[in-house]
């Protein structure tokens, strides 16, 4: 068998500075962990707001484990779509001010799901050169015809559309581009879409619970109009806390999802008792606007704080913060060092990330305080003495 060829694929991997390996956390998530028994700062957690820990949160999971049990036993066509899916799927809705919502597993599969359901051969997606590796696979997916636009180049996006003539059109791009922290431009993607007739598929993972009024993400911080053709995804692991995303459309696209999205319609419905925990999370996301006004100014503070570095900070107004280092090995040694100074920040890669475009994802959280960020921003000062 061909073991070898996989070791020295392995080897190859690591030469390059591109070898990717796990650590195990030993705490509860929050800015301070544990890992190998040493305890360290954490800056790469996507848990904007804090909730992943939260005794609100764990006490509701706790009473939906008591009441719903801890697993839902079947997909949820089949026997596997309890009360608590259904309340939650009515609330995220509600939230997004959409007319039905639809519950995936994770958002890799809703994004899988929503592009296989929706497009085939004979259509055209078009989508922006940056997008997260789901929407990626799931274009690919699809077999239907691929069209890339430059990031966020609103005039090329246009000059695709205007070319094509399939019946049906899907554009797809990231809200806030997770490697990046940069934001799309929603309202001129959504005007391309009514000029060419297409629909618009907004992946919304590092918006949701933290952009717009009360957290209702990208859409609600553009402040974009109730428009049909918008097809709204969010994740429930980051800012919300808890596992899982879901869907928002027109109703008649949730059910077509229902009756076509593979990854829906095959897989084992989520634990219900987590429908219950994200409950509890959409009323503290509702209620978080002090916690999104922290989060707002450990943004700034770092920002200032590394203004003079010989890495430039990219142009980000999000949670997420790029330091771009440039070399693998760099950014690898960077990160270590950091390390060995009690902060965990992680190296990001090709094929993450473009080549010659390594960096540091430095991730903020509402739990931070403005002495954890301090405290970064003096280690990389050092470092780059």
């Amino acid at each position: 068998m061909p073991f070898s060829d996989l070791a020295i694929d392995l080897e190859t991997r690591a030469s390059l500075g591109l070898l990717r390996q796990r650590r195990t956390v030993t705490t509860s998530q929050s800015p301070r962990i544990v890992v190998d028994g040493k305890s360290y700062l954490a800056f790469c957690s996507n848990d904007y707001l804090g909730l992943a820990n939260h005794p609100q949160l764990i006490a509701a999971l706790q009473t939906g484990a008591q009441q719903w049990g801890v697993g839902a036993g079947a997909a949820h066509l089949v026997s596997g779509h309890f009360e608590p899916h259904h309340q939650l799927e009515l609330a995220l809705a509600a939230c997004v001010g959409k007319p039905a919502a639809l519950l995936f597993s994770t958002g890799y599969m809703a994004n899988l799901g929503v592009v296989q359901a929706l497009v085939g051969k004979g259509d055209s997606v078009f989508a922006d050169k940056l997008n997260h590796a789901s929407l990626n696979d799931a274009m690919v997916l699809s077999r239907a015809e691929v069209r890339r636009y430059r990031h966020n180049d609103v005039a090329h996006l246009k000059t695709l559309l205007s070319q094509s003539t399939t019946k049906r059109k899907l554009v797809l791009t990231d809200a806030v581009f997770s490697m990046d922290g940069d934001l799309a431009p929603l309202p001129e993607l959504l005007a391309l879409c009514e000029q060419f007739d297409a629909w618009l598929l907004v992946d919304d993972a590092h918006g949701f619970g933290v952009l717009g009024e009360h957290g209702r993400g990208s859409w609600a911080h553009f402040q974009l109009p109730n428009s049909p053709r918008l097809i709204y995804m969010a994740t429930l692991g980051k800012a919300a806390g808890v596992s899982g995303a879901f869907v928002a459309a027109e109703k008649v696209v949730i059910d077509t999802l229902v009756n076509q999205a593979r990854s829906y319609v095959y897989t084992t419905a989520s634990p219900p008792a987590l429908s219950v925990a994200t409950l509890a999370s959409l009323e503290i996301i509702k209620n978080g606007d002090e916690k999104r006004q922290h989060l707002r100014r450990l943004i700034q503070q770092l920002r200032e704080g590394l203004s003079d570095l010989p890495w430039p900070l990219m142009p980000s107004p999000t949670a997420i913060q790029p330091l771009l280092i440039g070399d693998n090995q760099a950014a690898l040694s960077l990160s270590e060092r950091l390390r060995e100074r009690g902060i965990w920040v992680t190296a990001i890669r090709p094929p993450t990330v473009p080549i010659g475009t390594a960096r540091l994802r430095i991730t903020l959280s509402a739990a931070h305080t403005t002495a954890d960020v301090e405290q970064l921003i003096g280690a990389l000062h050092e470092l780059a003495g």
